[in-house]
This record gives C-alpha cells, structure tokens and sequence, in this order.
C-alpha cells in the first residue's frame, strides 16, 4: 500500500536516507539533483529505453544491483507482472523500498549477492545487469552464473568501459609464437584497477568494448542491440559456457 507523505515528510526522508546515487522524483523531490552525471540515470534510460518492451504484462523482471530502484520502478511502470530487486548494499535497499513505496509501486527488494542467484530457483524474462559487472572481483563467473540460474531469455547489460571502441575480427586460435594481436586496441583486453578508480574502491576492472562483447558470447549471451556505448540487449543463448559453472547456491 501506499504511503500518503507530504512533499516536506519525502524530502525528510530523503534526507535521512541519502546520499543518493540515483536521482529519483518522488512527487516532486529529486533525491540527487546535484548528481555529477547530471539527471542520473534517466538521462542515461532515455537513450536506450527503446530496446526494452513497453509492454511487459505477463513478464517477470529481475534487477541485479538495483541500487535505489530506478529501472526495477520503470519495469513496474511497464506493467511486469513481479519485478525483484537485489543489491548487497542495505542502504541502497532501504532507499529502493522507499521509493517504491512512495511511488506506488510494488516491486520486492532482497539483499543478495550476483554470486547468489541460484538460490532464488527461478528464471525470468528480463535480467538487468547494469553498472555491476566491473564492481565484481569475479565478473565472467558473474555472467556464467546469471546465464545458468536465472535468465529465461532477456538480458539487459551495462558496464563502464575504458579503452579502445573499436572490435577486431578475431580468429577462433593463434599459434604459439604469435603475439601481435594481443596489442591491437580492438582485442579483447580488461584492466585491473588494483587500489582505487574515480575513488571507488570497488571498481575492480575497466573493460573495452571488444573485451564485453566476447564475454557476454562467451557466457552464452547473443547481443541483439547495442543502443548505447555501454548499453546491450542481449538474449539467452545455447549453449552456455564452454566450462562448468559454480553449482547452484555456491561459490568457492
């Protein structure tokens, strides 16, 4: 049910909760309208809100470090029949409920870990994974893990990406002694940040394009659209990776 709150008590609230990474309108508040990335991340979702189905009666959505909520709301706003978010950070979530809550909308919040989604023991229509991948210390188990457990068909994916755009043609195998392409800006190359990148301690790798690309066909994803730099609608592919993923529910 909805909580009836007066623009002042949100703003309170708003507050109290921040800060925020998400800039949200709840009924006339912006929860960060001082966001360094300007409107975040609605100025972003407008480039891309294309790909996703306006239309999503009869469709389960889950939403993978859902942060305050912002694409889980707009799933819900798209009619999706249940929409889950998960993040690890109980601050996020606490701000994820809230919003929810005062926008009307009834979307389900869990703390959970990506390494964890074959606990929930379902699969749904659309998975978003946005903003997550390069804040992970295991990324491409990550993707195994989401590609076995939990997605039905529809992935949607973004990342941070640094480094070259451009995408080299890549033969299936190089001998030995040939080295060459591994300097080439368009092959597939992630950089590890061992301290800290932008401040954020949690920023663990800086992907270029062609390193994302391979990744996500090589966790058994077919991109379907690229609408944005970062931005990749993909779908659930057959087969998955070509090496067994951690079995349901554990990670070593």
């Amino acid at each position: 049910m909805t909580t009836v709150l007066s623009r002042e008590e949100i703003r309170r609230r708003v507050d109290a909760l921040g800060p925020w990474f998400h800039n949200l309108d709840l009924r006339g508040v912006s929860t960060a309208p001082s966001h360094f990335l300007g409107d975040y991340p609605r100025v972003k979702w407008r480039r891309f809100a294309g790909v996703v189905p306006d239309d999503l009666q009869g469709k389960t959505v889950l939403d993978i470090g859902c942060n305050a909520g912002f694409y889980a709301m707009e799933m819900k706003r798209r009619g999706a029949d249940r929409v889950l978010g998960l993040d690890t950070d109980d601050e996020y979530l606490a701000q994820a409920r809230f919003a929810a809550d005062v926008s009307g909308l009834e979307v389900e919040f869990r703390k959970m870990s990506t390494y964890d989604v074959g606990q929930l023991g379902e699969k749904f229509d659309l998975v978003i994974f946005m903003g997550v991948l390069y804040h992970l210390r295991h990324p491409l188990l990550a993707l195994d893990l989401i590609h076995e457990h939990v997605a039905r068909d529809l992935l949607l994916f973004q990342s941070m990406l640094r480094g070259s755009s451009e995408v080299d043609t890549i033969e299936r195998d190089y001998d030995f002694w040939t080295t060459s392409h591994f300097d080439s800006p368009g092959y597939p190359k992630m950089h590890f940040i061992e301290h800290k990148y932008a401040d954020d301690p949690t920023n663990w790798w800086a992907p270029n394009r062609a390193c994302v690309e391979a990744m996500l066909r090589s966790a058994g994803f077919a991109i379907a659209a690229h609408p944005e730099e970062e931005v990749y609608l993909c779908r659930r592919a057959r087969p998955g990776a070509a090496m067994p993923v951690v079995p349901r529910g554990a990670v070593r």
